[in-house]
């Protein structure tokens, strides 16, 4: 049985680099056949990605701006873990639900709150320049998207079919930076 992957680009294109997410996915390449796999530009739609993983997905390839650590256009990949003990646990201190935010935390609280399970998550970030009010991304961040665009189809392929001689664990694997 093929692995089930949703694909989200996330963020605010209004926000400069916020809207890295929804770059990244319009410039991936994977094929519109594949029932097994659905590519999503949620925006800033928090509530609708919360909603489409109660149907049970394997896997959710998130793809965001992440906070910067000094070098915009750096690509991250890691493993989401919840960082907010209120989300994980359930606790009444959780926040709110909120149709129109896209805060992951958030969109993961509202997941459990629906009585969904977050599936196993891959984020692809990019550290972000700038998320003043406009439109577009700085030039390291924009840089960034076709790297992202491949780092998310390479993930895709070894989620569906794990190739001999590297890590079936996406978080594991070097992408170039630059």
């Amino acid at each position: 049985m093929t692995a089930r992957i949703l694909v989200a680009g996330i963020g605010n294109i209004f926000l400069g680099d916020d809207g890295f997410g929804s770059e990244v996915v319009r410039n991936v390449a994977i094929s519109h056949d594949d029932s097994g796999v659905r590519v999503v530009d949620y925006g800033i739609r928090g509530m609708h990605l919360a909603y489409d993983l109660l149907d049970n997905w394997d896997t959710l390839v998130l793809v965001d701006a992440v906070p910067s650590r000094g070098s915009p256009g750096t690509l991250h990949v890691f493993q989401a873990e919840c960082d907010f003990q209120a989300e994980c646990d359930g606790d009444d201190d959780a926040p709110g639900l909120d149709a129109h935010g896209m805060d992951p935390a958030t969109v993961f609280a509202s997941l459990r709150a629906l009585g969904g399970i977050l599936p196993y998550t891959v984020v692809v970030g990019c550290e972000a320049g700038s998320v003043e009010e406009g439109i577009g991304l700085t030039e390291p961040v924009a840089g960034a998207v076709h790297r992202a665009a491949r780092a998310v189809e390479e993930i895709v392929a070894a989620l569906q079919a794990p190739p001999h001689g590297r890590s079936a664990d996406p978080c594991a694997w070097a992408f170039p930076v630059r």
